[in-house]
């Protein structure tokens, strides 16, 4: 299936855990080069970085990566995202994948499924992605988002606390961990950063309860392949460092 969409990779130089961590270096490359490249390798027809910062232009820029300059003062890396979409006089009904700068190996295959999603599901504005909670995973752990889905495969609710919450421990009804990627259209973006910040967006912090509480659709999919968890600490910095210098 053949799609028209564009993946478009909001990157910003602070980060409260890592300064400047898409700038670092993994087995030689920086972390945004590899996420770069990540996303080359998917059906998108057009690739680019939005950011504001210069430093990360320059970086963009020395392996030949398109950038689309932003405004500082984007809250959040969905308006980065629509900024650039403006910028770029995107139309309304192109299709636009927000890949995350800090996710050095996200699978192509996850890129092309939640564009081809969203390309599908006409009813829906927004298309994500989620996978079975892991053995081990702690269900009540803040950092792992769950989803809960209706019947047509349209997002019911994100949240970090535990849904649905088994009130009869004889139902094994599996939890399902939210995978931060999405595929826009782009007359959404436009909407999303006129709405503002929701209700349930404050409490919880996930942008993603923005879009339900307007009442709009979210596609949501199990992932055809695993997603490996990004890059926060330099823990997880140091384990994706092993695992690039094994594949090595």
């Amino acid at each position: 299936m053949n799609i028209n969409f564009t993946v478009i990779i909001p990157a910003r130089f602070d980060s409260s855990r890592l300064a400047g961590k898409v700038l670092l270096s993994i087995a030689g490359r920086s972390m945004l080069q590899r996420v770069y490249e990540q996303a080359l390798a998917s059906q998108a027809s057009r690739v680019l970085i939005a950011t504001d910062d210069a430093r990360i232009a320059d970086a963009a820029r020395a392996f030949d990566a398109e950038v689309c300059m932003t405004p500082a003062d984007c809250p959040s890396g969905t308006d980065r995202l629509q900024a650039a979409a403006l910028h770029l006089a995107l139309p309304d009904q192109q299709i636009v994948v927000n890949v995350q700068a800090d996710e050095p190996l996200l699978p192509p295959a996850l890129i092309d499924q939640v564009a081809a999603n969203l390309a599908v599901d006409t009813t829906c504005q927004a298309a994500t992605l989620m996978s079975p909670l892991a053995a081990g995973e702690a269900v009540d752990d803040p950092h792992a988002v769950k989803v809960i889905c209706n019947t047509q495969g349209h997002a019911i609710y994100f949240s970090r606390a535990a849904i649905p919450y088994r009130r009869d421990d004889t139902l094994n009804t599996p939890y399902y961990r939210h995978i931060g990627l999405y595929a826009y259209r782009v007359a959404l973006l436009h909407q999303f950063v006129q709405w503002g910040p929701s209700a349930l967006e404050q409490v919880e912090k996930l942008e993603q309860l923005r879009i339900i509480e307007h009442g709009v659709a979210i596609h949501v999919a199990e992932a055809v392949q695993a997603a490996p968890l990004g890059v926060d600490t330099a823990h997880d910095l140091a384990r994706i460092r092993a695992l690039f210098n094994e594949k090595k």
